[in-house]
């Protein structure tokens, strides 16, 4: 077989001299690397900031609790009988004094009437008439006393006559003891009859309090209201039978109402007559304001809390015994806290934040919030008085920020410029490096 080798050799070269121009072009096109570096800081951010300093916070703590009546009573019978008449019903306001419920009198009316009769005999016994109420018995003036005594002294009389006889030897002994023994007859009868005047006397007060008993009755068979008060519940209707002691009307009083809470244990030092409460109900649209003016003296070992009350003025007679409410006690009122308006903050995923500036710059600063009110809400951690923030946590970004600072009011913001300040010909910005 015939060979070319000086042709193999030369198509060899040319295999190699292309492969070594292809791996040139290919090294030419690739971009030499570049070293990684860091985000730039993006354009200058207009917001505006606020300074943080304590601010006026009152302690408060937040319990559960109840509206109550001032007063609640069940109104009962005095006396038995039988309603005659029912003046009000469920939900009628009554004044004090005012007659409710009436019993049937007539048979009250015949007991008085008897008990005069029986008032009148007894003092008649002793010579007194039956209307001579303001004249008080004695019993030294009865005619049985009267008599007794006028026969005494005369007895007397006649003993002292013969005594002078009998020293004159003009009587016998025997007239003489004779006048001796009725003497004393004479005196025993006067005292056997001043007792029974006496015991007439009493005769004559016990009848005398017979009627004022039989009186009262008669009174109360009508029923009054003992203060002024609205009908929670009617018992009774006409024609019923009641005993004494059976409820007619229950009664309360509604014009001053009263919360009932409950302390917590821990807090329970905190707490003192006068101090401010705040009662958030659902029917209400405005809190309303009551005072602390009751502390229980001890501590429910049950609940660990301390009961207490706060009269709420109810005269406009909006609110109702027995609804539930929601109770801010301020417990400390010149307390203070670092406060922010909710849209400075930031939360993502459980984590808050806000855009603090530092060095001119706004950065990202994770917190802790605390109780909110409204819009205002407490830091916890994270920032201390002196810090400036973004008032709008919405526009941050790392940024350098040519802020407008702001005023601080209870967690809301204000500006501090004027409306020829707040105008595009006389803008007031300016650079605020922060901490």
């Amino acid at each position: 077989m015939k060979t070319f080798p000086a042709l193999s050799s030369s198509l060899w070269m040319v295999w190699l001299a292309a492969n070594l121009v292809g791996l040139g072009c290919s090294r030419q096109a690739t971009p030499p690397p570049t070293a990684k570096s860091e985000p730039a800081v993006d354009a200058v951010l207009r917001a505006e900031v606020v300074e943080l300093h304590p601010q006026a916070w009152p302690m408060t703590v937040r319990v559960q609790g109840g509206l109550t009546a001032d007063e609640i009573t069940v109104v009962g019978a005095k006396v038995a009988g039988r309603v005659a008449a029912v003046q009000f019903d469920l939900g009628d306001t009554v004044p004090t004094e005012a007659p409710m419920v009436t019993l049937d009198r007539t048979e009250f009316e015949l007991q008085v009437a008897q008990s005069q009769a029986l008032l009148a005999q007894a003092r008649a016994a002793i010579g007194l008439a039956a209307n001579d109420d303001g004249v008080t018995p004695f019993p030294e003036r009865s005619p049985a006393v009267l008599e007794a005594k006028a026969v005494w002294e005369e007895a007397a009389t006649r003993l002292r006559r013969l005594q002078r006889l009998r020293e004159q030897n003009a009587v016998t002994t025997e007239e003489y003891e004779t006048a001796i023994a009725a003497e004393k007859v004479a005196e025993s009868r006067y005292a056997s009859a001043l007792n029974g005047a006496n015991e007439k006397v009493a005769i004559i007060q016990v009848r005398a309090a017979e009627l004022d008993l039989a009186r009262q009755q008669l009174a109360d068979a009508v029923c009054f209201a003992p203060f002024a008060a609205s009908i929670q519940q009617r018992h009774v209707a006409p024609g019923t039978y009641v005993q004494v002691g059976n409820p007619l009307m229950t009664l309360v009083r509604t014009d001053t109402l009263r919360f009932r809470g409950a302390m917590p244990e821990r807090h329970a030092h905190r707490l003192a007559v006068g101090q401010q409460v705040r009662l958030f109900i659902e029917s209400i649209a405005e809190p309303v304001e009551a005072t602390v003016t009751r502390i229980s003296p001890t501590i429910d070992p049950m609940s660990r809390a301390l009961t207490f009350e706060a009269d709420v003025d109810n005269r406009a007679g909006r609110l109702r015994s027995g609804l539930f409410a929601e109770a801010e006690v301020i417990v400390d009122p010149r307390a203070t806290a670092l406060v922010l308006n909710a849209g400075a903050i930031q939360e993502f995923a459980g984590v808050e934040k806000v855009w603090k500036m530092v060095n001119g710059e706004a950065r990202e600063q994770v917190i802790q919030t605390g109780e909110r009110r409204s819009e205002a809400v407490t830091i916890v951690d994270g920032l201390q008085s002196g810090d400036i923030v973004l008032t709008d946590a919405s526009i941050g970004r790392v940024a350098r920020v040519e802020a407008t600072l702001v005023e601080q009011a209870g967690g809301n913001f204000v500006s501090t410029e004027t409306p020829d300040e707040a105008s595009p010909d006389a803008p007031t910005t300016r650079q605020i490096h922060g901490g």
